[in-house]
Order: structure tokens, then C-alpha cells, then sequence
């Protein structure tokens, strides 16, 4: 069953001798890092924890994993432990479901890798490409000024705005044909005079 927001209840709270006993078992653990007392805890909460998380809509791999850090946590937030607050039981299960909340929210919104190649930034072009390139742009600077007003004004939107075809005879009130022709001269003219510079 998928986790939507509800969590189901626990399993059923020790009682009697049994929470006497695992009350009795936390104060040991808190006190004097008692390793029998935490085995004994480990023992009876271990395969609930699974089942409740497994309840909560983890697999049996991930319930192992997440009942491993909350009993984790009981070891080492012991002292932390406060009968008067709360049972064991409802201290451990809340511990638990806090714990599948936090798997849930990492599912939905991994964490970033940062050596992921789409966030790595590209590496800037070797220095003699970007020398190249500076000078592409300068020839054609001086390319586009032989030609005609309306051809490097239709060159200037087709390609520098990447307006379509149809826009700009819209816009300039030309035929397409019109603007189609004028672009196909200036793109020869400009193709000419880049070659006659380089």
C-alpha cells in the first residue's frame, strides 16, 4: 500500500511486563550504553518496525534499511527517551514514520549530483578557436555592409531575430516570394564576400 498522506497505525503497544521490561531496557540504554538492553529492544521492535514501514509503502529492501536507522537512532538518541512524554512503542513508531516521511521527500526530489554532465558547465573554447570566431564576425560585419539597406534589414531579422519568413513579410508588407528572393541575394552576396576575405 502506497503512503498518501495517512499513516497507518503501528503495531499493537507492548503492555504490561512487556512495556515494563522495554522501558526498563531505554533507561539501561541511556544510562550506561547497555548493549543487552538494546539487543533485547532490537529484537522485539526490529521485525515491527519492518512491517509497520512495509505498511507505509516501503519495499522489504528499503523497510530493512529505514527499521536499521530508527533502531540506529534508538542507540544513539537514548537518552534523549522520555517516559513521562510517551511509551517506547510510540516513541520508536514516531521515530519510524519520521523516518519514511524523509525517504519519501528524497524519492520525490532526489538529491542534485553535481558532477552530472547536464549541470556541469561546458569548458570554454580553446583561445585560438575564440580568436576565429571574433574574426568570423568581423568579416562579416564588413560583409553585410555591401549590401543593400532592405536585403541587411531582412538578414538582420530572418537570422539575428529568427523571425520566420512569413513574419517578416507580414511585418515589412512584402510578398514571401519577395522576401525569399532578397534573402537568397544576400546570403550569395555575403557568401562571396567571406570568401574573397578569408
Amino acid at each position: 500500500m502506497a503512503f498518501h498522506g495517512v499513516m497507518p497505525d503501528p503495531a499493537p503497544k507492548p503492555r504490561g511486563a512487556d512495556a515494563l521490561r522495554l522501558e526498563t531496557c531505554m533507561k539501561a540504554i541511556a544510562r550506561d550504553r547497555d548493549r543487552a538492553a538494546f539487543i533485547e529492544v532490537f529484537r522485539y521492535f526490529a521485525p515491527r518496525l519492518k512491517a509497520y514501514l512495509m505498511r507505509l509503502g516501503s519495499g522489504p529492501q528499503e523497510a530493512e534499511e529505514l527499521m536499521q536507522e530508527v533502531l540506529i537512532i534508538v542507540w544513539q538518541k537514548a537518552q534523549s527517551f522520555d517516559a513521562k512524554q510517551a511509551g517506547v512503542s510510540t516513541w520508536i513508531f514516531t521515530i519510524a514514520r519520521n523516518k519514511r516521511i524523509d525517504a519519501l521527500r528524497r524519492e520525490r526530489r532526489p538529491e542534485i549530483d553535481p558532477n552530472d554532465p547536464a549541470l556541469v558547465p561546458a569548458a570554454d573554447p580553446p583561445a585560438d578557436d575564440t580568436l576565429a570566431a571574433m574574426q568570423q564576425q568581423g568579416r562579416l560585419r564588413e560583409a553585410l555592409k555591401v549590401l543593400p539597406p532592405e536585403q541587411i534589414e531582412l538578414v538582420r531579422m530572418a537570422y539575428f531575430e529568427d523571425k520566420a519568413h512569413v513574419a517578416i513579410a507580414e511585418e515589412k508588407n512584402l510578398p514571401l516570394g519577395t522576401v525569399k528572393s532578397r534573402l537568397r541575394l544576400a546570403l550569395g552576396h555575403l557568401r562571396k564576400a567571406l570568401k574573397e576575405t578569408s
